[in-house]
Order: C-alpha cells, then structure tokens, then sequence
C-alpha cells in the first residue's frame, strides 16, 4: 500500500512554483517521511521547468501552550527547536539529532489526550532529550528555564545531573 493509496487528496494539490508562481506543477518523486507522517514530494514546474520540494502534513488539532502568565498560545516546533539549538550552541551536536528529539516531543505531546498543555511539561520533557543528547547543553538549557536565582540552585542541579550519570553506569 502506498501513501497516495491512504491520502489520494493529497495528490490532487496544485502549488504554486516559489520561483515564478505559477499554479500548476508535475510531482516527479513521492516519499513518505517521519515514520509516513509526511510526505515528501519533489515537483517540477510546467512554466519554467524548474524542480523545488514540498511536505505535506495530515493537519492535527493544535496543541495550545498554557504559558508562566498564564496566556494562551498554538505550540511552535520551530520556537522549541530553537531554544535546543541555542543551548547546543558551540557543541558538536547534529542537527538531525535535535530535530529527531523535536520530532519525539511533538509525537509525546500529541499522544497526550490533551489539547492544552502547561509550557512546563515541554521544557521538561526538551530537558530529558537533551540529557540524553549533551551534558552540557542540558545545563545551559537548565540554566534558562529553571531560572536559577543563585548559584547553590545552578550546583544543585548539576549535582543532580551526576548522581543521575552514575546510577546508569
């Protein structure tokens, strides 16, 4: 079974060229990505014959992120990826690394029967991939996300971070 077999609609899609915008393009490839929850397609444009890549996701109830103040917003992968790759900045993280533990945040959070999640919950669970990921940026991210008000809570938790490291040794 093919994934045009489960999702024939999305065949049918016609998107404009992001080099001359015109409406119509042939699909030359079509693959499915991220465990088939996306589809990659490479199309060639009818006007100016010029190729270009889309991704089609099957569109999910959003997940509302409950915020510290209290204030309501739609969860942003990209926000997230970004405050991994800041705490990774200067380390030799692969990219595909974090955007594999984005990937798994998202399913977790999807997976959840619950639309609305405290922001908490997602700094938690980055925390644990991190973790699993560099030492070091989980520190950093630590750092920023508890909000550490002096340095006995910074040493606490690196204490926590070793204790943690030679339980799995």
């Amino acid at each position: 079974m093919q994934f045009s077999d489960i999702f024939p609609a999305l065949e049918e899609l016609n998107l404009k060229c992001p080099y001359c915008f015109y409406e119509d393009s042939k699909v030359i490839d079509s693959r499915p990505t991220d465990e088939g929850t996306r589809v990659r397609r490479r199309r060639e444009c009818l006007k100016c014959l010029k190729r270009f890549t889309t991704y089609e996701v099957v569109e999910t109830a959003p997940i509302i992120v409950i915020k510290k103040d209290r204030s309501r917003e739609e969860f942003d992968r990209g926000k997230l990826l970004h405050s991994m790759l800041k705490a990774c900045e200067k380390r030799t993280v692969p990219m595909q690394m974090l955007e594999n533990a984005v990937d798994a945040i998202q399913i977790e959070l999807l997976n959840t029967m619950d639309r609305e999640v405290p922001s908490f919950e997602i700094g938690n669970l980055a925390m644990k991939h991190l973790q699993d990921i560099d030492e070091v940026a989980y520190v950093r991210f630590a750092s920023v996300y508890r909000q550490f008000r002096d340095i006995n809570s910074f040493m606490d938790e690196l204490k926590g971070l070793l204790e943690s490291r030679d339980l799995t040794k």
